[in-house]
């Protein structure tokens, strides 16, 4: 019997929501349940309301992307989590790819290439995620930026059980956060070189209006887990 499969969908006064949920609807794999979590949206949540019958959907008061992802993960049934940004899509077959390649190896988390699209969903750069030569390269990207787009990313429940849920204080760089722990918890990050996710790049995205202090986070993030992961690095090269 196959594992089941959570998707976690944030949103917050977000048009775009209705092509975010129904990539969700139309994956090839099943068993998959979705739930949007609504936080404390002031617009655009009449958009939901034609797939009310067909996912889980969860209000709450305004409070950021993290808390809205924790009220989705303290509900999620599945072996498996997925999260889904309300303004990017997911291909037909990222679960069922993401899932058989999990299954096979074992993995605890894992993350995959991606394209961006603009606001009218045109794919405008394929295969757009970094590569990486061999873990330590990957593991040092850690030290200037965030090398793993969040809406790619696959992780068991049993991760969160292990290390934490998402950090409710960094309203923009708790994605960032998990993965720094994930490593330090001795857990594989792995790679799947399939672009599996439309990553939409857009006027409103938060990462465009909010650049200055996105940054400033990110700074601080990576200063508080700086000497942690150099030493966990050396670890690695000395065993």
């Amino acid at each position: 019997m196959k594992p089941l499969v959570t998707i976690v969908i944030p949103f917050y006064n977000d048009p775009y929501v209705p092509e975010a949920i129904e990539s969700a609807l139309g994956q090839t794999y099943s068993p998959i349940e979705v739930i949007v979590v609504d936080d404390g949206s002031s617009q655009h949540a009449d958009r939901i309301q034609p797939y009310r019958s067909r996912i889980h959907y969860l209000g709450k008061s305004n409070g950021g992307t993290a808390s809205a992802l924790n009220h989705g993960l303290r509900c999620a049934s599945g072996k498996y989590i997925a999260w889904l940004s309300s303004d990017d899509k997911f291909y037909p077959t990222k679960v069922s790819e993401q899932v058989a390649y999990m299954e096979q190896y074992q993995a605890m988390i894992s993350f995959t290439d991606f394209d961006y699209m603009n606001t009218f969903s045109q794919v405008t750069k394929a295969n757009a995620a970094q590569r990486y030569l061999n873990v330590f390269e990957f593991y040092n990207a850690f030290f200037t930026y965030n090398p793993i787009n969040g809406c790619t990313v696959m992780f068991r429940q049993d991760l969160i059980k292990r290390i934490g849920m998402f950090n409710e204080q960094l309203p923009y760089t708790h994605d960032l956060d998990l993965w720094f722990r994930t490593i330090l918890a001795g857990t594989d990050i792995h790679f799947i070189p399939l672009s599996l996710t439309a990553y939409r790049w857009h006027e409103g995205m938060g990462t465009l209006r909010h650049q200055p202090a996105v940054e400033h986070e990110m700074r601080s993030v990576i200063q508080h887990y700086h000497d942690r992961l150099a030493q966990f690095i050396q670890q690695l090269i000395h065993r």
